[in-house]
């Protein structure tokens, strides 16, 4: 399947273990952060699903105070594997999801691990996939680089968290957008 514009009709927006223990050590955590938040908050403005995972949560922690304050009832998946959909419980909801949604929109940590993982599987099993690479990241610089061109390189598309809220709502006069523009004019 050829990747399209992304609609409010069939994405869903997938944030992987942003958590205590190890944001605040990935290259630039504060723009992680923003743009987690603006992507949690667009999600939830043109209703689409959003899905949140930990990763061993035990050990590695909750999640970052500034994204889990954006979350009310949503359901944080715990995991230990890498790659979402190698976790059971992870697979189990994506199939309650109406298979309309077929397009992801991935954010999270870390780039070439966790991230990188659930991508290449989401494609595997027909997913279209946008990373929102100012949404991601890793502990080093170079392997938020080694991960974005291994996902490119694999077929997905690789965009920005502002391009996918512009791309979801298509219009400035809805009032979708203008709920979510002053969250887009704060500074990183």
């Amino acid at each position: 399947m050829k990747p399209s514009l992304l609609s409010k009709q069939n994405t869903a927006i997938l944030v992987i273990d942003p958590q205590e223990k190890l944001l605040p050590h990935v290259f630039e955590p504060k723009r992680v952060v923003r743009n987690t938040v603006l992507l949690i908050r667009a999600a939830k403005i043109a209703g689409l699903p959003l899905i949140v995972t930990t990763q061993y949560q035990k050990g590695i922690g909750p999640i970052v105070p500034g994204i889990k304050r954006e979350l009310s009832r949503e359901l944080v998946l715990d995991k230990v594997e890498f790659g979402c959909f190698e976790n059971p419980g992870f697979v189990d909801h994506m199939k309650t999801l109406d298979r309309a949604f077929h397009t992801l929109v991935v954010s999270g940590i870390e780039t070439h691990i966790c991230v990188a993982q659930t991508v290449l599987q989401a494609m595997e099993r027909g997913y279209h996939v946008h990373v929102a690479s100012d949404a991601v990241s890793s502990r080093t610089k170079w392997n938020r680089k080694v991960g974005l061109d291994r996902m490119r390189q694999a077929g997905a598309v690789i965009s920005s968290t502002e391009m996918i809220i512009f791309e979801l709502l298509r219009r400035s006069d809805c009032a979708e957008f203008k709920k979510i523009l002053p969250d887009l004019k704060k500074p990183v």
